[in-house]
């Protein structure tokens, strides 16, 4: 087990601006029997790709049988937005006429910003002897919060996402799975939750079925990117001006209003591509279009169609009716 490799490892990490980096083993994780239960009840909606992973997001030795570690990075998406009025009227009108998008959507697609850098990393371990060295970064079965929480980098809050101390949730999982004996860091194993259920209680479509298990089928995020059909009438109304994505529950998390920080990463800087966007914006847009100003962002992976249902959806839900 080599520690000064590990050191090297995590100062290459944040060379490539990573906020965290943590070393944690393969072994089975402890989620087994909750994620059976989750699939069970059919909180995965159209996800069938998750029941097909199951037993690899159990168990990551499954995901690459050569590695033997999984150094995982944290990987910071947040930026204030620009206030253009002092006195916030104009942005308050807004709020209530504008459909929203997601923090993490409103600049480049990770999957290219921070796989690109993970592959920087990998190629990194290969310099020092690693033969296997493959990352991701929500592109394959790797239970990256459990990992993250193993390798000492947050636990995992009432929202069911990973909470770092002095940083909050507006971050990446970032994961390469290595061959290199690595020193693991200890597991992160106490809980900063406290008696605070501002999370759940904040969610506009009650899709917290109890404290860290989250029925995707009414989130929005699931709502508005994953499913692939009509929106269901009894949660359309109460989409809260979303479009794409939602960001309450870590909106209202007290860990981020104390410490969420501007990333340094400048691809993840909002673009004003939606600035201003009326009502028919998609309903204009052709495919074309769509593709040049929003191929490379997240939005790509709903497609023109969905944003086009989406918009509609997100402006009926703040009260906006065609005339």
């Amino acid at each position: 087990m080599s520690a000064p490799l590990a050191e090297r490892v995590k100062a290459e990490a944040q060379r490539l601006g990573f906020v965290a980096c943590g070393i944690t083993d393969l072994a089975p994780l402890p989620h087994a029997e909750a994620l059976d239960r989750w699939l069970k009840a059919g909180f995965g909606g159209n996800m069938r790709y998750i029941n097909r992973q199951a037993k690899k997001r159990k168990d990551p030795q499954l995901a690459d049988r050569a590695a033997r570690r999984a150094v995982v990075v944290l990987d910071n998406y947040y930026y204030q937005e620009e206030r253009r009025d002092p006195l916030g009227e104009l942005e308050v009108a807004a709020e209530k006429t504008t459909p929203k998008i997601a923090r993490y959507a409103r600049g480049k697609d990770y999957h290219q910003v921070t796989l690109d850098r993970l592959e920087q990393l990998a190629a990194f371990l290969r310099s020092l002897g690693a033969e296997a060295a493959r990352p991701y970064v929500d592109t394959g079965p790797i239970a990256e919060r459990e990992l993250a929480q193993r390798a000492g980098l947050g636990w995992i809050g009432k929202n069911t996402m990973l909470l770092r101390p002095g940083l909050g949730s507006w971050f990446f999982i970032g994961t390469v799975l290595t061959d290199l004996e690595l020193a693991c860091d200890a597991p992160f194993t106490t809980d900063h939750c406290g008696s605070c259920t501002r999370c759940l209680d904040a969610c506009p479509t009650d899709a917290f079925v109890d404290v860290r298990v989250l029925d995707a089928t009414r989130c929005i995020s699931y709502l508005t990117i994953e499913h692939k059909h009509a929106i269901p009438e009894d949660l359309a109304p109460r989409l809260a001006g979303w479009a794409f994505g939602c960001d309450v529950c870590n909106e209202v998390c007290p860990w981020n209003e104390r410490f969420a920080t501007p990333s340094a990463i400048e691809a993840f800087r909002p673009r004003n591509a939606l600035e201003g966007a009326g009502a028919g914006h998609f309903d204009t847009m052709d495919e074309a279009t769509f593709t040049a100003q929003f191929g490379d962002t997240p939005l790509a992976r709903p497609g023109l169609a969905r944003m086009r249902r989406n918009w509609r959806a997100a402006l009926a839900s703040l009260g906006w009716r065609e005339e």
